[in-house]
């Protein structure tokens, strides 16, 4: 195991020590590791060091309000931290070079493999924006304008517009303070969860009339193949928070969402979301991780087998 940062104050002395920073978010992105990653790049400029934030797969058009402040910078000496990151296989293609020289972890997965030379781990944090909140708050920051529109965005799409169980007490206190600075809170969710593309609807209209269900109707299943995503003109992107659509059927306890990888036709980014049973868990059956309630892992093979696979698996669990 390496170093454990466990408080906010040493953890700003590491931000203050430092001056060149390389923030690493994981592929795929979500709002959460683009809103942490633009946060503390912003607030580092703010402090007069220098930083950029990097991604594999970029930023998704839904996202660039989240970067419309940001240009890369020149660095020298890079401190390299990454932020929601769990894991380095997490980084993508263009990022694996950075695996082992991660010298500092913000996360909030429990399932986090100890990568980094030093981490601060908060498994209780409904996002890594909440941490980076508390953080700035704590360094005597008050967040507003464009960071606090990207820890707001982290807060709202981790914890699905604060309707999951990981929308505590701290993430309510922390989204309020963020309004109270002039967050345009209605705006975000918005665009984040009601406003869809015509292709998107049409894909979840199909996706959600060949759910498979198992065990009395308790697990139910989603396949998302390329072949629909080419037919509908869908970008990948515009499918990311998919995950939760098999959990708005009534008595389903366990929904697993098969997504066909663009790079390998045989292999499967599995996302996995509960009601009960740990999620976490279920992933790390297939050496997978997450949260409770949302985990998820890669898998390759024959798919009817995959699902038979990972179906057998759940069962020990509901």
């Amino acid at each position: 195991m390496n170093m454990r940062i466990t408080s906010y104050k040493d953890l700003a002395q590491k931000l203050l020590n430092n001056d060149n920073f390389v923030i690493l978010t994981h592929k795929s992105p979500d709002g959460d590791c683009l809103g942490a990653g633009f946060a503390l790049c912003y607030f580092l400029r703010g402090l007069g060091k220098r930083a950029n934030v990097l991604n594999s797969d970029g930023v998704p058009k839904k996202f660039e309000y989240l970067a419309r402040e940001y240009e890369e910078q020149k660095l020298e000496n890079e401190f390299v931290m990454s932020v929601d990151v769990a894991d380095t296989k997490l980084l993508g293609e263009k990022l694996e070079h950075y695996a082992d020289k991660v010298s500092l972890c913000i996360d909030h997965h429990g399932s986090n493999k100890d990568y980094a030379k030093e981490m601060y781990l908060d498994a209780d944090a409904s996002a890594a924006c909440l941490i980076v909140w508390e953080l700035l708050c704590d360094m005597g920051a008050e967040p507003s304008g464009i960071i606090a529109e990207c820890l707001y965005t982290g807060l709202a799409t981790d914890t699905g517009c604060f309707m999951y169980e990981n929308a505590g007490y701290r993430t309510h206190v922390a989204a309020a303070n963020l309004i109270k600075a002039g967050v345009n809170a209605a705006k975000i969710n918005r665009e984040m969860f009601i406003v869809k593309s015509k292709g998107r609807i049409a894909a979840e209209t199909e996706l959600m009339g060949n759910l498979k269900f198992f065990e009395n109707d308790s697990i139910a299943v989603m396949v998302v193949k390329n072949e629909l995503m080419a037919r509908t003109g869908l970008d990948r992107a515009e499918l990311d928070g998919i995950a939760p659509l098999p959990m708005t059927v009534e008595g389903v306890k366990v929904g697993l969402t098969f997504k066909q990888q663009e790079d390998s036709t045989d292999t499967y980014k599995v996302s996995v979301r509960t009601v009960e049973a740990d999620a976490s868990a279920i992933a790390l059956q297939f050496d997978g991780g997450g949260h409770s309630r949302a985990a998820g892992f890669t898998v390759l093979g024959e798919l009817d087998e995959l699902i038979l696979r990972a179906v057998n698996a759940v069962k020990r669990f509901i």
